[in-house]
């Protein structure tokens, strides 16, 4: 490791209880901003989820587009960050970073940066050939930081939300399966009368031509954080756990 930041890191997932993943990333959210904990980075395998953005809640179809997700074997759950509907599932790594800062609109680019930057190279470290960060035209959930392959599909997307003292970059990088994602994602996209193209949509494995374990994804982005930062593996603490609790319940 030769970083001089150094960054909790949490490999605990809670495939079973989605909504209550995200009230975990967003404790950590409110602790780091509030001091209470160092930067956290947390790195895992989630459930299968259909995570929605503030857009898609409002949205007239909101309603018929969780139901299609549910119909599908996808819970419908809130995200964080982040733009349109996304696809979570056991094929996926997770990944956020929880991020103190006084000013968090001053640095919102260089946050995007690091992100795609580290999920590109840890792609490019298992073998895929030309990663890049940009959108591609058509791809789901579009962003300017989303990483792609050859500038064909799109691999990963990322996302980002800030509070006062700090901020949240949020990230979906798929290992395998992406037909889930186009199979749930054309229901609930037409649902929410949004327009994209199923076949921008990729994986490693598909890019790879094998199947891939997400545990090696999984590890090429500690790698590749390794390299930046001091990580400390570290667990979900009580204070963080109670917290999540409370925002679950809407306290």
């Amino acid at each position: 490791m030769s970083g001089s930041h150094p960054i909790n890191l949490i490999r605990r997932s809670y495939p079973g209880r989605p909504e209550y993943g995200t009230a975990v990333s967003r404790a950590i959210l409110i602790r780091v901003a509030a001091g209470e904990l160092p930067p956290t980075m947390r790195i895992h395998r989630p459930g299968r989820e259909v995570a929605f953005g503030r857009q898609d809640v409002a949205a007239p179809g909101y309603e018929r587009a969780a139901q299609a997700a549910v119909d599908n074997g996808f819970a419908a759950v809130e995200r964080l960050a982040g733009g349109r509907a996304a696809v979570f599932h056991e094929g996926t790594i997770a990944l956020t970073r929880a991020y103190p800062d006084p000013e968090p609109p001053r640095r919102t680019y260089q946050r995007f940066g690091e992100m795609a930057g580290m999920v590109r190279d840890a792609l490019s470290r298992i073998g895929i050939a030309d990663p890049r960060v940009g959108e591609v035209p058509g791809e789901y959930c579009p962003g300017a930081f989303s990483v792609n392959s050859r500038g064909r599909r799109k691999l990963a997307g990322i996302g980002q939300r800030m509070i006062s003292g700090g901020a949240h970059v949020g990230g979906v990088v798929v290992a395998s399966g992406d037909e889930d994602i186009r199979d749930v994602l054309i229901p609930v996209y037409e649902a929410l009368e949004l327009d994209w193209s199923p076949e921008t949509t990729g994986s490693a494995a598909s890019e790879l031509g094998r199947p891939i374990d997400p545990e090696e994804l999984a590890e090429a982005l500690v790698t590749e954080m390794s390299a930046a930062h001091d990580l400390i593996e570290a667990e979900v603490d009580e204070e963080t756990a109670a917290l999540a609790t409370r925002l679950l319940n809407g306290a």
